[in-house]
């Protein structure tokens, strides 16, 4: 590693919170080292396709104009899908509060947004372990290389291997995360307008739920960008394991070349495939504490991504929490060092953040959209109601003819099989 080895701050990771909080803490004039294992930043990140963009403009303010960003999302739809029908919801607005980009692109903006902002960033480092002496973090390990720092940001990503390797959290289990799918499908820009119904700039989010992941825990996504479309999967991995009796990527072949959807891109060519873990169990999967005595939790390794099913968070979370961090390092220096008194600012202000009030107060709804029953019945019921009304044949039934004879066939028979369907409504 060709670089001096003392710096104010060694940052893990040139992922949207490693990145988020180099470009504060070099603006605000600290010594900032960057390690990234992958070839360049962004290399190997991959995400659906939304980024929520309030976040952001606090952190680059109109710095954010400049970034890559594909189409601003104006239309929303969610869709339950069952028995080869589709029951969808459909909204549209004048306005957008999120964009669709590529995630290697725009995190490789950021970085650059670092660098041009001072920080060092060193591609192709794997960093091997925390140097833990005298009861503090001091620095890093790559090899027999060692870079010492006053404060060290773990922004690695949902694989904790630094934190695993320093007894700060358990191994991840498959309860804990998600395995994503994702197909990037070329189409040309003109052909996505006429095929979402979209005018030029505007995106839409579609997610979908119920026969698309085989009724598994999960959803399907798709997302439009600027000339192409990202289709995919994700599914809760301890459910998939139970229920999945194929290989993955199959799952996601299915939803591509499903009859309902694969109009929308059926001439078109798939540049990308990759596959990822998120994040899923929220609160429960946070270390028990963020700040150490020279160390800070930021991203997905503080287990910092929402799902509340209607719609994802997790880069808008990751680069405000490294901001945060950032933040409480500045605030730090100013109060005289980097005690574990003085850095647990930045736990105090993500507790106070929007990050922390979506996750404990959402925490119901996370519960809800891992459980396997939900997402078996209710893409059943939805679609078994709208189409006993609509697929009319010599009579026409009520609503709660529809309701009720649907609910039969989804498989709740009784009153007492709808009860049990109360404790999940409930969590609504």
């Amino acid at each position: 590693m060709s670089v001096k080895t003392r710096w104010d701050v060694v940052i893990v990771g040139a992922g949207p919170a490693g990145s988020a909080a180099a470009y504060t803490l070099a603006k605000a004039g600290f010594d900032v080292l960057v390690l990234e294992r992958g070839r360049q930043p962004g290399y190997k990140e991959l995400f659906g396709g939304r980024i929520y963009a309030g976040p952001l403009k606090e952190i680059f303010g109109d710095e954010l104009e400049k970034a890559p960003i594909h189409r601003w999302v104006k239309r929303e739809r969610i869709s339950l899908v069952g028995d080869g029908r589709m029951v969808s919801i459909d909204y549209r607005s004048p306005e957008s509060t999120s964009f669709t980009a590529y995630l290697t692109q725009f995190a490789r903006w950021m970085a650059s947004k670092a660098e041009e902002a001072g920080a060092k960033i060193v591609e192709e480092i794997t960093v091997d372990r925390l140097v833990y002496e005298d009861g503090r973090v001091k620095g890093v390990e790559s090899g027999p290389d060692r870079v010492y720092a006053d404060v060290v940001i773990d922004a690695e990503g949902v694989n904790r291997l630094l934190l695993e390797r320093l007894g700060l959290v358990e191994k991840l289990k498959p309860e804990q995360v998600a395995l994503g799918v994702k197909e990037i499908i070329k189409l040309g820009e003109d052909k996505v307008n006429e095929r979402f119904g979209l005018s030029k700039g505007e995106g839409m989010a579609w997610l979908l739920m119920g026969e698309v992941t085989g009724y598994i825990p999960g959803g399907a996504f798709i997302y439009t960008n600027k000339d192409t479309v990202s289709v995919g999967i994700v599914v809760h991995l301890g459910h998939a394991m139970e229920m999945l009796d194929e290989h993955i990527h199959l799952l996601a072949e299915k939803l591509r070349l499903h009859p309902l959807l694969h109009k929308y891109w059926a001439d078109g060519d798939v540049m990308e495939y990759g596959g990822h873990l998120t994040p899923e169990a929220g609160l429960s999967m946070m270390p028990k504490k963020l700040a150490l005595p020279g160390l800070l939790i930021t991203g997905d390794a503080a287990g910092l991504l929402l799902n509340v099913g209607y719609t994802v968070r997790g880069v808008d979370y990751a680069a405000y929490s490294g901001y945060l961090a950032a933040k409480s390092v500045i605030e730090a220096q100013r109060l005289g060092g980097y005690t574990e008194e003085n850095l647990s600012l930045y736990e105090q202000m993500l507790r106070e953040s929007f990050i922390y009030k979506d996750l404990s107060t959402k925490n119901g709804m996370g519960l809800l959209f891992r459980e396997p029953e939900m997402f078996k019945t209710l893409p059943k019921l939805a679609v078994g109601v709208t189409k006993k009304m609509f697929e009319l044949g010599m009579e026409t039934p009520s609503v709660m003819e529809a309701f009720m004879e649907a609910a039969g066939e989804a498989g709740i028979g009784s009153l007492g099989e709808m009860l049990k369907l109360l404790p999940l409504l409930k969590m609504l």
